[in-house]
């Protein structure tokens, strides 16, 4: 399965999870819980995860680093600073937030399966390649910053 990795934009795999979320809403029952409550927590959870990866991807401009998911090899600059001094994927996290929110918002069990999917995918065929890439390129400093911050949270 080598030749998935990153293959496929995070963005789009968070699609296809969120479609494949809202589709169970028309097979499973939701639980019970409050309206105002389920809507809170997942505005919450929502205004959490944009911010988180609003914020990683200002810290990449900021220093000039690679965005492209694609071209994992092409990054110039290990970023550390700003959201990454938190969590090594702070805008992989915050989309992961993000179908948080909405699993909350639809309340329905299956739905919680979403976050979890995304999240397994994502560090298989994007986070794990990436960390690889980094390793080659940037040695010891890597694994440096990999000791002292987390993947996720």
């Amino acid at each position: 399965m080598r030749w998935l990795e990153h293959r496929v934009p995070p963005p789009l795999v968070a699609l296809l999870i969120a479609i494949a979320m809202g589709a169970a809403a028309f097979v499973v029952a939701p639980l019970a819980a409050p309206r105002v409550w389920r809507i809170g927590v997942a505005a919450l959870l929502v205004a959490a995860g944009l911010a988180c990866a609003v914020a990683g991807v200002l810290a990449f401009r900021r220093a000039g680093a690679n965005l492209d998911p694609h071209r994992i090899d092409n990054g110039e600059v290990l970023v550390t600073e700003g959201a990454f001094r938190y969590t090594r994927n702070p805008m992989y996290l915050g989309i992961a937030l993000v179908l948080l929110g909405y699993a909350v918002y639809l309340i329905r069990s299956v739905d919680f399966l979403g976050p979890l999917a995304f999240v397994a995918y994502i560090t298989r065929f994007q986070i794990l390649p990436e960390e690889r890439a980094m390793a080659r390129k940037f040695g010891a400093r890597y694994a440096a910053y990999a000791r002292a911050v987390r993947r996720w949270i």
